[in-house]
């Protein structure tokens, strides 16, 4: 018996349940033996259609915004009609990552590419991934998505792929790795715009960073 199962049957012991069925033992024991491994909740491991809706649910439930669009073309004209209907500034910076967007499409914009500065309004920017289990957004920092977007503008607008979308944390980082790429400086995971209840317990949103989180999700199949 590894220390690992033995630390787990004295904790099992110690809330008074027995011991574990043989196939779930035999199913722990291969995840405590995996080197990048571990247990992941079952709405992590649903379909990707409703890992997808569970996503949008969860960025929902944490206080962000949520948007779909059919294709990339439509992401400009998606985000000047959450502009318009939040009555807020329509002077973005953009990631130089999603500068091939067409912007001349959405002729009311103002658009600037590079990192933020405290004075912009709203910044937009891509996604590493999305995790359908807590709605959260992975967002790697980088010459093409600077990571001052994601903290100093008061309104922070994300863009990202249905593709990128997945059960859990886990995926993720096997999603780095498989990539190959080097790792950023950063890697930002982001639930929901910033928040705090430090004072009297009340919650509120843009502490620490944007007051707004909006999510616009782009069908893979929209091309």
């Amino acid at each position: 018996m590894t220390a690992k199962r033995q630390i787990l049957d004295s904790i099992r012991g110690s809330l008074g349940r027995g011991a574990l069925p043989p196939s779930r033992r035999a199913e722990l024991e291969e995840a405590l033996n995996h080197p990048h491994a571990a247990a992941v909740p079952a709405r992590g491991t649903l379909p990707h259609p409703e890992q997808i809706a569970l996503f949008m649910a969860m960025c929902v439930e944490m206080s962000a915004s949520v948007d779909r669009v059919a294709s990339k073309a439509l992401v400009p004209a998606a985000i000047a009609s959450y502009l318009a209907s939040q009555n807020l500034p329509t002077r973005l910076v953009v990631a130089p990552a999603l500068q091939a967007l067409d912007w001349a499409a959405a002729p009311l914009l103002e658009t600037r590419f590079g990192a933020a500065l405290p004075i912009d309004p709203v910044s937009v920017t891509p996604v590493a991934a999305g995790v359908a289990e807590t709605g959260t957004l992975v967002l790697c920092s980088g010459p093409d998505s600077p990571t001052t977007l994601n903290f100093l503008p008061d309104t922070h607008i994300a863009v990202i792929e249905a593709g990128q979308v997945v059960g859990g944390y886990e995926e993720v980082w096997a999603r780095l790795r498989v990539d190959g790429r080097l790792v950023p400086r950063n890697i930002n995971m982001i639930t929901g715009p910033s928040r705090t209840g430090d004072i009297e317990q009340t919650i509120l949103l843009g502490a620490h960073g944007p007051r707004r989180l909006h999510v616009i999700l782009v069908d893979e199949h929209g091309g």
